[in-house]
């Protein structure tokens, strides 16, 4: 599994958790389902404004909890998302 693909694969588990209390969460989870994305910046790009703001707020929440429970693997995986949202 490419580091791409596993990125999306965290950012997947965590949607998960939040599909039943958000229509953009949703949108974006079956997104990621649908689409190979090639880079994490093509993903992002393909966000709108709504959507990155909601990605933001997931994965700053997400980003901090992987760094308490010392899982560094998966903040740096989220972070690689993380840091395309504003580019």
């Amino acid at each position: 599994m490419s580091i791409l693909n596993q990125s999306l694969g965290y950012l997947q588990e965590i949607l998960s958790g939040h599909i039943e209390d958000s229509k953009i969460c949703k949108v974006i989870y079956e997104r990621i389902a649908k689409y190979n994305y090639a880079s994490a910046e093509q993903f992002a790009r393909d966000l709108t404004v709504g959507e990155t703001n909601y990605l933001n707020q997931i994965l700053q929440e997400a980003i901090s909890y992987s760094n308490q429970e010392q899982d560094s693997e998966r903040s740096r995986h989220l972070n690689a998302i993380y840091e395309y949202l504003y580019i």
